[in-house]
């Protein structure tokens, strides 16, 4: 939920309301979140209002999410980065099954083993609340991760998946010379 309101001259500023369960994690955070992200962070009860420009207003919303999701700071902070996004998988969406905590105990493997393993294979990192997986990785990560959550949920075994997901690992991305870096500058 958002609204614009006017700063001033002729700029805009967006600001966004929030309703969030781990609220302590936000509060204890606070001070940490306003100067990295660039917002001004206002709370009443559970709902937390985000006052700044419309981009950082986009990338606070997502990191507080992802705080609230469970995602240590340092994790959460990562979606500030360009090449890092946050995205949720519904188990529900991809289960007719009921027993949920089977389903979730098949992701999380024993002792977290199939977690890591598919954390190491992806790049992307994964928390569980709920019926809920959230997942931070690059985008190009993002979809193999994704792919293969919902292929376990789907009830594929576990290594089918790490199978398909060695076939299918991303090549890293070769610079034709379109993005500026300090090093191409220096020739």
């Amino acid at each position: 939920m958002f609204s614009l309101i006017k700063n001033g001259g002729n700029k805009k500023i967006r600001m966004v309301r929030l309703i969030i369960e781990k609220f302590p994690r936000v509060l204890k955070n606070k001070k940490r979140l306003e100067k990295r992200l660039n917002i001004k962070i206002e709370s009443r009860g559970k709902e937390i209002q985000i006052t700044g420009a419309p981009e950082d207003e986009y990338k606070a919303e997502k990191v507080i999410t992802a705080l609230d999701f469970g995602f240590p700071f340092s994790t959460a902070l990562l979606i500030k980065e360009e090449d890092f996004i946050f995205e949720s998988i519904n188990i529900k969406e991809h289960t007719k099954r009921k027993d949920f905590a089977r389903i979730k105990s098949r992701l999380i493997g024993t002792k977290g083993k199939a977690l890591k393993t598919l954390s190491t294979l992806t790049g992307c990192y994964f928390e569980i609340k709920d019926n809920w997986i959230g997942v931070i990785g690059e985008p190009e990560h993002i979809k193999n991760a994704e792919r293969a959550v919902i292929l376990i949920i789907k009830g594929s075994k576990h290594g089918n998946v790490y199978s398909y997901l060695e076939k299918h690992q991303i090549k890293p991305v070769l610079d034709l010379g379109l993005k500026e870096d300090d090093e191409r500058l220096e020739i």
